[in-house]
């Protein structure tokens, strides 16, 4: 005995299953093409709380923050000021390519009052690392990934192994909590929030 069944009925049922792993799958294709980077935050002038939570909030702008370290208050690194730093570390899925999330970068710490002048280290109401994109190595004059000093900044290492301590470095294979133990950088480095 055969079955007579609605045909049109099967049809949207195919269509809404067909549609259903359609969308599906773009959504898998749009997580593949999302990256995994960590930055970190800086900031010595002004309101330094309010600077890194604007920073984050116009980071989200490229992409989502996964994971953000506690806040950490830390010596100047590399030049002498009366004002410590606020540092904090964030896990950032981007679609951005590490140049353009570059160019985004400068332009939120331009928009919050970040000056270039000279060469060196200065005060700054903000600043914004990439430490690591993916396991991409990165060796331009403009861009340099892993970012060159992660290993001797303990205001960079303290946070980070907060929240990646088993993240490998790319270049010497060793753990953010190994870098950390061997980092010789004796600069204060306390929780602040």
């Amino acid at each position: 005995m055969y079955r007579i069944y609605n045909v049109a009925k099967i049809t949207k049922i195919l269509i809404v299953t067909n549609v259903f792993f359609i969308v599906n799958g773009l959504i898998c294709t749009l997580f593949s093409l999302m990256n995994i980077t960590y930055v970190i935050l800086g900031s010595n002038l002004g309101d330094r709380l309010a600077n890194l939570q604007k920073a984050k909030d116009m980071l989200e702008t490229t992409g989502m923050i996964l994971l953000s370290s506690a806040v950490y208050d830390t010596e100047p690194w590399g030049f002498v000021h009366k004002n410590s730093f606020l540092n904090q570390v964030i896990t950032l899925q981007t679609n951005l390519t590490p140049f353009d999330l570059l160019k985004r970068i400068q332009e939120i710490e331009l928009s919050l009052g970040r000056t270039r002048e000279g060469v060196g280290y200065i005060a700054r109401t903000i600043d914004i690392d990439i430490l690591f994109y993916e396991d991409i190595i990165i060796n331009t004059p403009e861009l340099r990934i892993p970012h060159p000093a992660i290993s001797e900044r303990r205001f960079v290492l303290t946070p980070l192994c907060e929240i990646a301590p088993d993240l490998k470095h790319h270049e010497s294979n060793k753990t953010i909590r190994q870098l950390l133990e061997e980092c010789e950088d004796n600069l204060t480095v306390s929780r602040y929030l």
